[in-house]
């Protein structure tokens, strides 16, 4: 493995890990911090959609950390269980945003309808990705340049993906602060800006995930474009 090949795996890995990290020291941070407004993320969630009409989207709960997220297939919210009974900025802020892709979804947003129709073909790229080099320095059966296009390849879809979800989860998050401003959930200046800080760490880490993936692509690109051999 070559020296440049080393420095994009270690640094794309250090950078997902403190990103990550960023994420849950916010979290952690700001869950200490008791909003005014005394709600519930779950009494925010069912407020903010009902308000939007959105009354065939059910909330849900789940046992894991960090894993809200919105179903649009299912038309569902799921909330962390912290977020779901917690009160605190992080609470709020999360389920406001979960609730942020909801409004997306009824909108019609082209970014969130166009990374919903990607998905597929994205979980395939992540398995050729995958699996391909293993297959490759087992078996030899693909020649270096046939496996650097289908690498290429992989990675420019999953970069596409992640690029696509970028402006996805910033207007979001935009949303969410909006919201719960103007429904008077956060009461103060410093609230808003606890709010904001849990978000915008969260959006780091899909800053990160697509910094790793058009990394990788020019890596398997760049010998396509110049003629020159992949070791």
């Amino acid at each position: 493995m070559s020296l440049i090949a080393i420095l994009i795996f270690v640094g794309t890995m250090v950078l997902a890990l403190a990103a990550q990290a960023y994420v849950k020291s916010s979290f952690r941070r700001f869950s200490r911090v008791p909003a005014r407004s005394g709600v519930s993320g779950a009494e925010v969630a069912q407020e903010i959609l009902r308000r939007n009409g959105l009354t065939n989207v059910e909330i849900h709960e789940t046992p894991h950390t960090l894993a809200d997220h919105y179903d649009p297939l299912h038309r569902r919210l799921v909330l962390s269980s912290e977020v779901y009974h917690g009160t605190s900025l992080s609470a709020l802020g999360v389920a406001a945003h979960e609730c942020g892709h909801a409004l997306q979804h009824k909108q019609a947003y082209f970014p969130l309808h166009l990374r919903m129709a990607a998905v597929g073909a994205t979980n395939f790229a992540s398995q050729i990705v995958m699996w391909l080099p293993i297959l490759g320095m087992v078996t030899g059966f693909l020649s270096s340049q046939v496996g650097l296009m289908i690498m290429a390849a992989g990675w420019g879809v999953i970069m596409l993906f992640n690029l696509v979800t970028l402006p996805v989860e910033y207007d979001a998050s935009a949303r969410a602060k909006d919201i719960l401003a103007r429904m008077g959930f956060l009461q103060s200046a410093d609230e808003r800006a606890g709010v904001a800080r849990v978000l915008n760490a969260a959006a780091l880490t899909y800053v990160a995930a697509f910094i790793t993936s058009l990394a990788y692509f020019l890596w398997y690109l760049l010998p396509l474009l110049t003629g020159r051999s992949r070791d």
